[in-house]
C-alpha cells in the first residue's frame, strides 16, 4: 500500500511517498512554495522517482502553510501534528522538536509515544526564520550553503540585536561598513536565530533528545548556536525538510489501515 504526504510551505514544497507505512520510496523537495509551480512540480517528481501514478495512492494528506490549496489531498492535518509524527518515526527518542522554516519557528514537546504534549510558535515576524537568513545571505553576499563554514571561522561573533528583519538588515549593513568581518557577522546572525528558537524551546521545557528539522536545520552554524544556547546536543533529523510530509504520509497509512480493520 502506498500513501503520500504533501507539505506546502511558504518557501518550499515537499512530498513523501511511503510504502506500507514504513519504507520511504520517494522524498522530494522543491525550493519554492505555496502559490507557485512548486507543489505540482514536486508531486510530479516524487511520482516519477517512485514509478507510480496518483491513482496508486491509497490516501493523500496535505500539511503546511499551503495545505488548503492541494486539490489532490483527501485530508489536511496541521504541520504541528505532522512534524511530531515524522520526527518521532525517524528519531524515536525525540522529546523536543525545534522546527525553523521559511517564515515561522516552532518548538514542539513530545510525550513518550510521540504525541504532542505542548507547542509554541512564532509566525508573526520573519526574524529568526529561513526568510531572515535569506535576507542576511543577500546582504552579506554569502551563499546560504556557505554560511556555516564562515561561522566556523568566526573569532568574535558580532551582536545582531534587532528583533526585526528590516532593522537587523540595517544593523548588518552598518557592521559591514565599519569593517566587521563577515565571519563574525554570520556567527552573530546565527546566534540571533538561535536565541529566538531557544526562547520558544524554554517555554516548552527542554528535554533530551532534542531534534531539529525544517530547512534551517541544514545550516550547521544555527544548529551549533542552538546547541550552545541550550547547553545540550542537538540532533538534525535525516533529510530535515521532509519530516512533516513524512508525518502526513504516516497519518495517511494509519487512517487507511484503521478503516480496513
Amino acid at each position: 500500500m502506498f500513501t503520500m504526504g504533501i507539505d506546502i510551505g511558504s518557501s518550499s514544497s515537499k512530498v513523501v511517498i511511503l510504502e506500507d507505512g514504513a519504507n520511504i520510496i520517494a522524498g522530494e523537495v522543491i525550493q519554492i512554495g505555496t502559490g507557485s509551480s512548486g507543489p505540482k512540480r514536486v508531486l510530479d517528481e516524487a511520482l516519477s522517482k517512485a514509478g507510480l501514478k496518483l491513482e496508486d495512492m491509497a490516501k493523500i494528506i496535505a500539511t503546511g502553510y499551503g495545505r488548503s490549496s492541494v486539490e489532490e489531498a483527501h485530508k489536511q492535518i496541521s504541520e504541528i501534528s505532522c512534524q511530531a509524527k515524522g520526527v518521532f518515526f525517524l528519531v524515536p527518542s525525540a522529546k523536543l522538536i525545534i522546527d525553523i522554516g521559511g517564515q515561522d519557528v516552532k518548538a514542539i514537546r513530545l510525550d513518550s509515544k510521540g504525541g504532542v504534549k505542548q507547542f509554541f510558535m512564532n509566525d508573526k515576524c520573519a526574524a529568526g526564520t529561513g526568510r531572515f537568513l535569506d535576507v542576511m545571505s543577500r546582504v552579506l553576499e554569502v551563499n546560504l550553503d556557505d554560511m556555516a563554514e564562515y561561522d566556523a571561522r568566526a573569532t568574535e561573533p558580532a551582536t545582531v540585536s534587532s528583533t526585526c528583519t528590516v532593522f537587523a538588515e540595517s544593523e548588518v549593513i552598518s557592521q559591514l561598513s565599519n569593517g566587521v568581518a563577515k565571519e563574525n557577522i554570520i556567527a552573530g546572525v546565527h546566534q540571533s536565530v538561535a536565541s529566538k528558537a531557544c526562547g520558544l524551546a524554554y517555554r516548552c521545557g527542554v528535554e533530551e533528545d532534542i531534534v531539529m528539522c525544517g530547512g534551517v536545520a541544514k545550516d550547521l552554524g544555527v544548529v551549533r548556536a542552538i546547541s550552545k544556547e541550550l547547553k545540550k546536543p542537538v540532533i538534525v533529523a535525516p533529510n530535515p525538510q521532509i519530516t512533516a510530509a513524512l508525518g502526513a504520509a504516516i497519518f495517511a497509512f494509519e487512517e487507511v489501515r484503521g478503516a480496513n480493520k
